[in-house]
């Protein structure tokens, strides 16, 4: 797998700023190709567009659809609130692999 981009997006950014360093661990113990880095929402349309994975904190699940419309194209999800309350960096990261995976099997039979 070449490498990919994972961006977190919460409230303020910070949050998430945990979330991501968990899964930085993981990814580099296991050797997962990506890059993931966490931002305040207010940057999701700026940003967005260089992901090719875009996670939401559950604090701002609300905002999904409006992301969505931001970002045509991307894969935009919100993080379980269960695998972010307890910081599972492993958790979130295989859903994240999966879901790169399945839009990448999408795009491909498109």
């Amino acid at each position: 797998m070449e490498k990919k981009v994972i961006y977190l997006f919460c409230s303020a950014g910070m949050s998430t700023s945990l979330l991501v360093n968990k899964m930085n661990a993981v990814a580099e113990k296991h050797e997962v190709p990506v890059i993931i880095q966490a931002f305040s929402e207010s940057l999701a349309a700026e940003k967005g567009g260089e992901a090719d994975l875009v996670l939401l904190g559950p604090q701002i699940a609300y905002k999904l659809d409006e992301i969505r419309r931001l970002l045509p194209g991307k894969t935009v999800e919100v993080i379980d609130s269960i695998h972010y309350g307890k910081v599972d960096g492993l958790k979130v990261l295989q859903s994240a692999v999966a879901l790169i995976k399945a839009s990448s099997q999408q795009s491909v039979s498109h």
